[in-house]
C-alpha cells in the first residue's frame, strides 16, 4: 500500500513512523510546502518521496489512501482535494465544522471512506471506564481535569506560531476536541451544559485559558470537566463514582485504579506500551497504532471506524455552544 501524508510536521512524521511499524511494506509519499520538512522526512526514512503539492504527488505516485496532518483550518480544502482525486481519507482533528456537509456528501457520492481521528477512543483505559460504567448500570458522576502549560505543547516552536494560537482552534478547544468524543461515547449525549471561563495567565491568548463545564448527559450522568492551558505540570485526572463504583485515572497506562476491597487497586489494561519521550507521559503511542490499524481495516472492508464526521459534528456544535456561552 502507498500512503500519501499531507503535512510533515510532528504529527505527520509520527503517522509515517507508526504506519511503517505496522507494515514495513507500506510506502510513504509526503506532501509539504516547506522544503526543509520534505527533506527531513526523506532523510529520516519516513518518506520515500515528497512533493510540494497534492496534485504533483498524486500524479507522480498514484497513492492508495491519504492522511491529513496539516493545521485544522486547512483540513476542509485538503480533504476536498483528496476526495476529488479519488482517495480514501484519514484526517486528524478538525476542531471546526468547515466543509463537513460538503465533504461528507462528496465521500458518500464517491463511495470513499472518510475516517476521522479520535485517539482517546482507542485508549484502553477509556474503554475500560466505559465498560465498567455500562456494566454498573446505575447513575454515576465524574470529575475530570485536563491541563498543560501551552508553551510546553510544542517546545520546539512558539505557541503563537501554530494552530493553538488561533482563537478558532485554540488550546482549550483542542482539549475538548480530544476528550469530548470518548466522554460522549462512554456517558452519552449531553443534555445541558453550564460554562465558567477565566483568564489567569500572561500568555496573551485570544481565548480564555481556563474553562470549567458542568455537563448533564441524557443518560443521567453528571460530569465536571475542567480544561486549561496553564497547568505547569501536565495533568489528566479523572474520577468516576457512584453507589457501588469508584474509578480513578491519572492519564497514563500505569495509573488506572478501581476502589475494591477497601483500597485503590491498579487495573492493568496494557501488557506493554510505547511512549515518545518528547511528550507528556499521558501520550501513549499504542492508541495511535490501534487507530491507524482500524483505518487500514476500514480500507480492507473488515472493520468499521469508531468515530465519524457525523458524530464529530455534534461534538463541534457542543464546543461552539461552550464558546458562545
Amino acid at each position: 500500500m502507498k500512503l500519501l501524508i499531507v503535512g510533515l510536521g510532528s504529527m505527520g512524521k509520527r503517522r509515517a513512523r507508526l504506519s511503517k511499524g505496522i507494515d514495513a511494506a507500506i510506502r510513504i509519499v509526503g506532501v509539504d510546502t516547506a522544503d526543509a520538512r520534505r527533506a527531513e522526512a526523506c532523510s529520516l526514512g519516513l518518506a520515500d518521496a515528497a512533493y510540494p503539492t497534492i496534485a504533483e504527488a498524486v500524479a507522480a505516485e498514484r497513492p492508495d489512501a491519504a492522511l491529513v496532518c496539516t493545521a485544522p483550518l486547512s483540513h476542509a480544502a485538503v480533504i476536498g482535494e483528496l476526495l476529488d482525486s479519488g482517495l480514501p481519507v484519514f484526517t486528524e482533528l478538525n476542531l471546526v465544522g468547515d466543509g463537513y456537509a460538503e465533504n461528507m456528501a462528496k465521500a458518500a457520492a464517491k463511495n470513499l471512506p472518510l475516517f476521522l481521528s479520535s485517539t482517546m477512543l482507542y485508549r484502553r483505559e477509556t474503554q475500560y471506564i466505559k465498560q465498567q460504567v455500562q456494566a454498573f448500570g446505575k447513575p454515576v458522576h465524574y470529575i475530570y481535569h485536563i491541563g498543560q502549560y501551552l508553551p510546553d505543547w510544542h517546545p520546539w516552536e512558539n505557541y503563537k506560531n501554530f494552530f493553538v494560537g488561533n482563537a478558532r482552534t485554540g488550546g482549550v478547544r483542542e482539549i475538548f476536541g480530544i476528550d469530548l468524543p470518548w466522554l460522549l461515547d462512554a456517558f452519552g449525549d449531553v443534555e445541558s451544559v453550564t460554562v465558567q471561563k477565566d483568564t489567569i495567565s500572561d500568555l496573551g491568548l485570544p481565548y480564555p485559558d481556563c474553562v470549567t463545564l458542568l455537563l448533564r448527559h441524557k443518560s443521567g450522568v453528571q460530569g465536571v470537566l475542567a480544561a486549561d492551558v496553564v497547568s505547569r505540570k501536565a495533568v489528566r485526572s479523572f474520577e468516576c463514582f457512584g453507589d457501588g463504583i469508584h474509578l480513578f485515572w491519572e492519564g497514563n497506562p500505569k495509573a488506572l485504579y478501581e476502589f475494591k476491597d477497601g483500597d485503590k487497586q491498579p487495573v492493568n489494561t496494557y501488557a506493554s506500551f510505547e511512549h515518545d519521550s518528547r511528550y507528556s507521559d499521558n501520550i501513549v503511542e499504542n492508541a495511535y497504532v490501534d487507530e491507524l490499524t482500524n483505518f487500514f481495516g476500514v480500507l480492507n472492508g473488515t472493520e468499521a471506524p469508531r468515530w465519524s464526521f457525523a458524530k464529530d459534528l455534534a461534538a463541534i456544535r457542543l464546543m461552539d455552544k461552550i464558546e458562545e456561552a
